[in-house]
């Protein structure tokens, strides 16, 4: 939801159980957002360490898979259109 910079001074305690119970509550000053409140929750989320790609490549579901990556030798040419 979207609060005027004036409406969310006013309702602060209203912003803040919306950040907890909706999701992120845009502040705007002139038509612009300016500002983001977000829950507890959302803002520790936001913090948390991501994965590196590695990490995340090894707990995809096929983590065990063999594939076999060998080219075919006789697929090097391919015909191209000029």
């Amino acid at each position: 939801m979207r609060w005027q910079l004036q409406e969310a001074k006013a309702k602060l305690s209203e912003l803040v159980k919306r950040a907890e119970t909706e999701g992120p509550q845009e502040i705007t000053v002139h038509g612009e957002i300016k500002a983001v409140v977000l829950s507890q929750t959302a803002y520790e989320k936001l913090l948390a360490p991501q994965p590196t790609l590695w990490e995340a490549l090894k707990r995809a579901p096929l983590d065990g898979i063999e594939l076999d990556l060998e080219r075919d030798p006789d697929a090097t040419e391919r015909p191209v259109d000029l």
